[in-house]
């Protein structure tokens, strides 16, 4: 999990988890500008737990707009030690900080999990692999979890369900879930949950079964307000190199996943990944671009100077694909020069110019001919501030 540093515009923290070996909580810090701008490493691998995790490491951004929330959960498979404990870090400008410890939902006693997050923030999602379903109230200000809601709880024995991913719809009405090898056997389940619903675990709808061979994986929402799928070929890693299919070769795609039940618009295998091959996994990219919540008291931790700052520079991109041209406009900017950088989804640079402010301002129509589908970053640096947004030219 990469997470900004608030000090910082070029500082990054990667935070991992030891679920095999080393166990434990680790974060490892890295300078983006350091190595003529190629990135280094600065500081690896500082420990913060040491003791077996749950597979669910998350975050989400603090309701400031600037720090951030990480999430960490303690496995332990011992019978006579399963806990309801939740771990979470605050990450300001004045590094990482540990937060008190909270007990709160169902006792959960296997190493496997996920936390999702609604569009807004406010409300999550824990699964598990023995089948825990449950629902939570999360304060962006305080980092209170609060409000536990049981849709399904854990099985004492097995064959467990084997939830393994869940993924809210944009509008958070729905929570979408995938189940692995679950009833009957070598089966797997897309469900969909109408989180309105009297009963939200009544109002399950199974929205696709496939056979083990075509083993669902991840769930995550993008750009275009889609929700993506992995699937795992006879869950396999790794693949022999002759092992190139339909199934493993593309993504399914919800296209509708505000819509109740098969109006969802589910289409199998229909994302091509360009001849490259998926396994059970998805970037765990948290939001980056989750804004601050407006009117909050969430300004306990930042200055009213700083959050008069942090309002003034904006940015807003409009990409016409008629014309394949994006349209620049930034105002209230700090400083007088700068550049104005494009990057592509891996993080390369595909433009690169100076720019020159005035009076606050800066406006650029930037041709895009030429350039491939997909997600590019737009940025406006200069000697003060880094502001980014994001396109897609599809």
């Amino acid at each position: 999990m990469i997470v900004p540093d608030p000090a910082s515009i070029n500082l990054f923290y990667v935070f991992h988890i030891g679920v095999t070996q080393d166990f434990g909580l680790y974060y490892t810090t890295v300078d983006m500008a350091a190595n003529s701008g190629q990135g280094a490493v600065i500081q690896k691998n500082v420990q913060l737990e040491n003791f077996k995790a749950v597979d669910c490491l998350s975050a989400i951004k603090h309701g400031n707009g600037r720090d951030w929330w990480v999430f960490f959960r303690r496995y332990n498979n011992s019978p006579a030690a399963p806990n309801n404990d939740w771990y979470l870090y605050l990450i300001t400008p004045s590094g990482v900080i540990n937060q008190p410890i909270q007990m709160i939902g169902s006792i959960q006693s296997t190493g496997f999990g996920q936390i999702s997050f609604n569009a807004s923030g406010n409300r999550m999602a824990y699964i598990n692999y023995k089948g825990l379903i449950e629902l939570y109230d999360f304060n962006r200000c305080t980092g209170i979890i609060s409000s536990p809601v049981t849709i399904s709880s854990e099985n004492s024995q097995a064959p467990w369900p084997e939830n393994w991913s869940s993924e809210f719809s944009p509008s958070g009405n729905f929570l979408y879930m995938t189940q692995i090898a679950a009833f009957p056997p070598d089966s797997c389940y897309l469900i969909q949950f109408d989180l309105n619903s009297a009963n939200i675990a009544q109002s399950a709808d199974t929205i696709w079964v496939t056979p083990f061979e075509e083993n669902m994986g991840q769930l995550k929402m993008a750009l275009d307000g889609k929700m993506y799928l992995t699937t795992n070929y006879k869950g396999g890693y790794p693949y022999a190199d002759t092992s190139y299919n339909y199934i493993n070769m593309n993504l399914t795609r919800i296209n509708s996943p505000d819509s109740l039940g098969t109006a969802c618009n589910l289409q199998p295998f229909s994302f091509y990944l360009g001849g490259k091959r998926t396994y059970f996994g998805l970037p765990n990219n948290p939001d980056y671009d989750l804004p601050a919540l407006a009117g909050s008291p969430c300004d306990t931790l930042v200055s009213q100077n700083e959050l008069a700052g942090a309002a003034n520079g904006s940015i807003h991109v409009y990409y016409h694909p008629a014309w394949e041209k994006a349209f620049i406009n930034a105002s209230n900017l700090k400083g007088k020069t700068g550049k104005l950088l494009v990057y592509d989804i891996q993080g390369k640079v595909v433009h690169s110019e100076p720019l020159r402010i005035q009076n606050g301002y800066y406006t650029r129509d930037l041709s895009m001919i030429g350039r491939a589908d997909g997600v590019y970053l737009v940025v406006v640096e200069t000697e003060q501030e880094r502001l980014v947004k994001k396109i897609l030219i599809d």
